[in-house]
């Protein structure tokens, strides 16, 4: 696993370093050795954390290419065993739609989650309060009492005062992490877009 962790951290920091619209390496070289590091939490392969890499990064240079959504929209992106999650705001809905539609037309995108809001952008303190219930719902992660529970599998997106919860876990794993969050003041709704694994499966994984 530490093998894989290594080829992981170099193959990214080396694909990254390549792509267009990106202007160093230098503090991206940081975050994919620190993003490396959490692959030995992972259920997902390392090349499969490297595709979800590369695929957000791959649809924020689609958004940037097309005027016509980026400067009527603000839309983050996130990517999660090829699932794509699409949060932030759109001025109308054909603006949302298009741009859920050529993301979905990526390489190797599964499935994409159109959770895009529309309307203006939200504020500054809005955001900041996002990022505060982001960790928050972290920290309520470790709470969670099932054997073998990892928090770091579970990907935490907030916005507009929405959790989302992304990553691979039982079906009990789910619930009990969706109920932590949901009990978070401030959280007025909890989306659970997590993919389930069979309790067996992740006994083998882990064995």
């Amino acid at each position: 696993m530490k093998t894989d962790q290594r080829l992981l951290s170099a193959a990214l920091l080396a694909v990254i370093c390549t792509l267009p619209l990106l202007q160093g390496c230098g503090a991206m070289a940081v975050a994919g050795i620190a993003y490396g590091g959490t692959v030995v939490y992972e259920r997902r392969t390392p090349q499969m954390v490297l595709d979800d890499e590369l695929l957000e990064l791959q649809a924020k240079q689609l958004r940037a290419a097309h005027p016509e959504i980026y400067r009527h929209s603000d839309i983050s992106i996130t990517s999660y065993n090829l699932s794509l999650l699409l949060t932030g705001q759109a001025e109308t809905r054909e603006v949302a739609d298009r741009f859920a539609d050529m993301a979905s037309r990526l390489p190797k995108v599964r499935q994409v989650f159109n959770e895009i809001e529309i309307g203006p952008e939200i504020s500054f303190a809005r955001e900041t309060e996002d990022t505060y219930l982001t960790s928050r719902a972290k920290l309520a992660l470790q709470d969670v009492d099932i054997p073998g529970f990892d928090m770091m599998r579970v990907k935490v997106v907030t916005e507009n005062a929405t959790v989302y919860l992304m990553g691979l876990v039982t079906p009990e794993e789910a619930d009990a992490a969706t109920e932590k969050v949901r009990r978070i003041p401030g959280v007025v709704r909890v989306v659970n877009i997590f993919e389930h694994v069979a309790p067996q499966a992740q006994a083998d994984s882990e064995g």
